[in-house]
């Protein structure tokens, strides 16, 4: 099974929301693990948002990248550009995506559902190309 690790500045809204998608969408397909140049919190809104359409996130953590090694993730996704500032093993892995997403966290709750929404797209190409 392919592991991918999502990966965001504090991993607690866009990371949090993309493993809670792909822990749904792609059950049984991929293993996955979220993590954050720095841990923080697992944001409120974030968890919110996704119970409205039925993914419980309330039990995932926080935790720092630095926790996890390179070599075991197939897949290492970026979704708030911070690519650039990723160690070189991470970004050399089978596939790397910086996607770029903008960050909900002080937004209003439209951006959290409209964020949320482009996670899922790109959740779901993502299984689909790992999945090839």
């Amino acid at each position: 099974m392919k592991q991918v690790m999502f990966v965001c500045k504090r991993n607690s809204c866009r990371s949090q929301m993309a493993e809670g998608f792909a822990k749904t969408l792609g059950k049984d397909k991929i293993e996955v693990t979220s993590s954050g140049l720095e841990a923080s919190r697992v944001h409120p809104t974030a968890i919110e948002v996704m119970d409205e359409i039925g993914i419980n996130i309330t039990d995932q953590t926080s935790d720092p990248l630095s926790d996890f090694q390179a070599e075991n993730y197939d897949a290492v996704i970026s979704l708030c550009g911070c690519g650039v500032n990723l160690p070189q093993e991470w970004v050399l892995r089978d596939i790397f995506e910086d996607w770029e997403l903008d960050d909900p966290d002080g937004q209003p709750l439209e951006t959290f559902h409209r964020v949320r929404d482009e996670i899922k797209v790109k959740v779901e190409e993502l299984i689909q190309k790992l999945e090839a």
